[in-house]
């Protein structure tokens, strides 16, 4: 591996050539990007993967000349907004929104996932760039990789092959994305280029120490008592190896939190010994509902039981909404995880 420094940030050239069915289209593709407004599109709740491929594609792209900016539908979270520096975001309903000339997406399973603007953009993103194995293949140009653990993934491999500098803020973006869609590494997907990309993002002034303390100890009482609430809801079904828990809609007024508080909590009952199966209903503001289905194993398919609602996802990790009433798709859920946990 060969880097170089300099104040606006580091190149990695790296002897080891991460995707080789993407990065030779990268030159060609910021060329045809000059002159032009280019928008790049979250999904709807965005977490750590949205969020860091967001910031690292568009300050990448201002690094070379791109007029990029990024646009969600939804706030940056709360445990995010220190990731992202001077990256500029707006929402799409700001007077200040620049009119794109072109869209790119980043870790968008389908276009819906953007949110209400879906509509007006169908058959206009050039570039979809995600890891979802549910991912249709909307845009003109499609970067889709499902084995890749985390969209960061994709981009740091990426960016790497092509010898493209990244700064620090940018790294860290990176770093963590890849980090919190691994689950810290924690599942099953995290791989050796997982952890070679992730050295690399280290030398260009990547922090995990400090991603850590952002993301994991700055807990509000809100949230804590929020949490409290969700584990009083924890039930279990067919011999504990299905876990639900429930956040009511107005749990986060009781609390003064909002729901992007509650991200990270179907991790708690997934690691309860027993359990293959976690899930986490949420309450909409309108009475929906949406699902967040979590497994240990690649072999006990959650994307599968989210599709039987019209989700998606990965193996282990799906997600989905529901309209019907909380019994009858409870109901049709409890019968779906059955027959996945005795799989």
């Amino acid at each position: 591996m060969i880097w170089m420094t300099s104040p606006k940030g580091t190149i990695i050239v790296s002897e080891e050539v991460y995707y080789p069915a993407f990065s030779p289209n990268f030159p060609s593709l910021v060329a045809g990007l000059h002159g032009k407004k280019v928008a790049v599109w979250g999904h709807l709740r965005p977490d750590g993967d949205c969020i860091g491929s967001q910031v690292a594609l568009v300050r990448v792209l201002r690094g070379m000349g791109v007029n990029a900016y990024a646009v969600n539908a939804h706030p940056i979270p709360y445990n995010l907004g220190a990731f992202v520096g001077d990256t500029p975001f707006f929402p799409p309903d700001s007077p200040d929104l620049p009119e794109a000339d072109e869209t790119i997406t980043v870790d968008c399973s389908t276009l819906d996932r953007i949110g209400s603007s879906a509509a007006s953009l169908k058959g206009k993103i050039l570039l979809a760039v995600d890891h979802h194995i549910s991912n249709p293949g909307f845009g003109l140009q499609n970067w889709i990789d499902t084995d890749s653990a985390a969209t960061a993934e994709i981009l740091a491999g990426v960016f790497c092959d092509c010898g493209v500098r990244m700064d620090a803020t940018t790294a860290q973006a990176l770093y963590v994305g890849i980090a919190t869609d691994t689950g810290h590494f924690r599942y099953p997907a995290t791989s050796h280029r997982v952890f070679s990309l992730c050295s690399h993002l280290l030398d260009c002034g990547a922090r995990p120490a400090e991603a850590a303390h952002e993301l994991f100890e700055k807990e509000s009482i809100g949230r804590l008592r929020l949490l409290t609430l969700f584990l009083e809801s924890l039930e279990f079904h067919h011999d504990n190896r299905v876990c639900i828990g429930f956040i009511r809609h107005s749990m986060f007024g009781e609390t003064g939190t909002d729901r992007s508080q509650a991200e990270g909590f179907v991790d708690f009952p997934r690691s309860i010994d027993s359990v293959k199966v976690a899930v986490l209903i949420e309450e909409q503001a309108d009475g929906s509902y949406k699902g967040s289905l979590r497994s240990k194993r690649p072999s006990v398919r959650v994307d599968q039981v989210a599709a039987a609602f019209g989700g998606g996802g990965h193996a282990c990790a799906a997600g989905f909404e529901c309209r019907s009433t909380l019994q009858e798709f409870k109901a049709k859920l409890l019968s779906l995880l059955e027959k996945t946990v005795s799989a």
